[in-house]
């Protein structure tokens, strides 16, 4: 089914201009990525048992985090430098902080996931990439202020240089945030408008044809894939590529062509219009956030373990879509915004206010 083909709208009033807009456009990716995001979380633990879920898996990573890292550096246009820029680099740090004690107190709690290290040194799974935005920000504004030519190719090489790092991948998640940095550089350096003129027509058609061609093959091979390979959260050592180097980085450069091409084919799959869930792609933040202690209660209560075919699986994936768009819900944003959205001009400023007070008091 085609993205036109989705309950749209053809004119609007919102403020955020026409119905065919960039921005609108973004806001649906937004919403089919968290999606994506939610689904594949969910079906991870299945991975191993199904292959069925193993080749939806590594369908899903081939464009779900280039997408999402993409999206979120086009956003980041309009706020990367001056206050503006300033206050969301605290406000990324305050969130990290709150959601890394959170999630840390619930494992050691009721989670009690194998294998987990508790410090903020080491992001808890999903956290990395709250981590990976306020670096990649950091580096767009170092690139701008050097006034670097051709940062995506420096990306790239910067990407294919962090796999020879000698740390652990998830140390600070530095692996997953060096390796998906060139997609932020595409995001920020291209207009979605400029996308979505050029993805219609046969083209759109090509695309959708691709898309479905990947996972064909990606089901095909699934038994000789490794998710690693995909998920880019390790580095070379780890992943057994350091007896070659030249190895090593053609392998590096073949996911990034795969990852290129998976994600420009699914953006076939975007309705171009407002939609019923255009506005919602607004509060994606708040599933990235929320939605890993939905699947860690599921996995604390065994319920993983009475999946044993394609129907639970479906049913797993069905309540996946469902929990999404309930998480997106106005109500839940009420109910969150202070800890989601924290203040965080507020919280700095009575860091500095008790901090100046403690040295006029020593002083």
């Amino acid at each position: 089914m085609s993205g036109d083909m989705l309950p749209c709208i053809r004119h609007s009033n919102r403020p955020n201009g026409s119905p065919w807009s960039g921005e609108n456009f973004g806001l649906n990716l937004r919403f089919l990525l968290i999606v994506s995001v939610f689904v594949g979380n969910a079906i991870e633990p299945l991975i191993q048992a199904m292959p069925e879920m193993k080749a939806l898996f590594l369908w899903l990573l081939t464009f779900q985090m280039p997408l999402f890292v993409g999206v979120t550096g086009y956003f980041a246009k309009n706020n990367l430098f001056g206050h503006s820029g300033n206050r969301i680099l605290k406000q990324i740090t305050l969130q990290y902080l709150l959601f890394q004690s959170i999630y840390s107190l619930l494992d050691i709690i009721w989670f009690q996931v194998p294998g987990i290290k508790h410090s903020f040194f080491v992001p808890y799974l999903l956290l990395w990439f709250l981590v990976g935005h306020l670096i990649w920000r950091l580096l767009m504004r170092l690139f701008a202020r050097l006034n670097v030519r051709h940062p995506f190719v420096w990306a790239c090489l910067i990407g294919i240089l962090a796999g020879f790092l000698p740390i652990q991948g998830t140390w600070f998640g530095f692996m997953k945030t060096l390796v998906y940095f060139p997609f932020f550089i595409i995001g920020y350096s291209f207009s979605l408008e400029w996308i979505q003129a050029r993805m219609n027509g046969i083209i759109r058609i090509v695309s959708i044809g691709v898309s479905l061609a990947l996972f064909a093959v990606i089901f095909i091979l699934a038994p000789y894939l490794e998710p690693a390979w995909l998920s880019n959260s390790m580095n070379f050592y780890e992943l057994g590529w350091m007896h070659s180097s030249w190895k090593a980085i053609l392998m590096r450069c073949a996911i990034y062509g795969v990852e290129l091409i998976g994600s420009i084919v699914f953006l076939a799959w975007v309705p171009q219009r407002i939609c019923a869930f255009t506005d919602w792609g607004k509060r994606t933040l708040y599933v990235f956030l929320l939605h890993g202690i939905i699947i860690r209660i599921i996995a604390a209560m065994d319920v993983y373990e009475h999946i044993t075919n394609g129907w639970y699986a479906l049913l797993l994936i069905a309540g996946a879509m469902t929990s999404t768009i309930l998480l997106l819900h106005p109500k839940v944003r009420h109910w969150t915004h202070t800890v989601i959205e924290p203040n965080s001009e507020a919280v700095f400023g009575w860091i500095r206010r008790d901090a100046w007070r403690s040295h006029m008091k020593h002083s």
